[in-house]
């Protein structure tokens, strides 16, 4: 609620005559890879099928990284031996300004003073139908402006650079980062830090429900349906340099 609030997500208002989306809180257990508790998360979400196409959302597509690409970019990184991070975005679609007009009714347990009072969303919030297309426009606008772009997969973006090149792939609020100039991926990471709220979390151990692990001749992907090898990924990552 605290970040809510210090983001200005919301501008109380009187009940209007147009549809209210509903809302509540979800409560989550976050785990470590041994399966212990790592942390009890609560975020507020909005009730997306109350929300009315034509009236509070038009788009609603947003890209998100394909796994493939998500492999190959890891493929690249083991046989270039590129460093490898793994950053996640905290309160990600609480950057972006909504260009819809949408009335929330209060959260649960939320105290306002007057009758009839409503919320008018000034931020996209989770499970918004637009909130993942705000939250991409939000983001490669920002990266832009250091330098990356995209080319053959919108979620995957480059940046060139004199001494080499910086790759990041973007998947809703998990961030990849590599490549082979070390300065650039640590400017990249501070310049994150400055229009974002993001955690380092280093070498990436879980990633997308995906558990990486660190062997002597590369890595191991693996989950209940998946199991590959990313040295058998080598051609897949050379297409990929050859077609960013």
């Amino acid at each position: 609620m605290n970040a809510l609030v210090s983001r200005e997500t919301w501008e109380l208002v009187s009940a209007p005559k147009d549809d209210v989306v509903g809302c509540r809180w979800v409560y989550t257990l976050k785990y470590r890879l041994d399966g212990s508790v790592d942390r009890y998360k609560a975020r507020l979400v909005a009730k997306r099928y109350t929300q009315t196409n034509g009236v509070d959302y038009f788009e609603t597509f947003s890209p998100v990284a394909r796994l493939n690409s998500i492999q190959i970019l890891l493929s690249v990184a083991v046989n270039m031996e590129w460093s490898l991070f793994h950053l996640d975005a905290k309160y990600a679609f609480l950057y972006r300004d909504l260009k819809e007009q949408v009335y929330m009714e209060l959260p649960p347990r939320y105290i306002a003073q007057g009758e009839n009072t409503v919320c008018t969303l000034r931020k996209a919030i989770y499970e918004l139908k637009q909130s993942p297309r705000a939250w991409f426009e939000k983001f490669s606008l920002v990266i832009s402006g250091i330098g990356f772009a995209s080319h053959s997969d919108h979620s995957v973006f480059v940046r060139r650079t004199k001494s080499g090149s910086v790759i990041l792939t973007v998947y809703l609020d998990d961030i990849l980062l590599t490549g082979s100039d070390s300065v650039a991926l640590a400017e990249t990471k501070e310049y994150l830090k400055r229009h974002f709220v993001t955690k380092d979390m280093g070498k990436p151990r879980y990633f997308l429900e995906i558990e990486v692990a660190y062997q002597k001749h590369g890595l191991l992907l693996s989950q209940s349906i998946h199991l590959i090898s990313l040295r058998k990924l080598t051609c897949w990552g050379a297409n990929l340099l050859a077609l960013q």
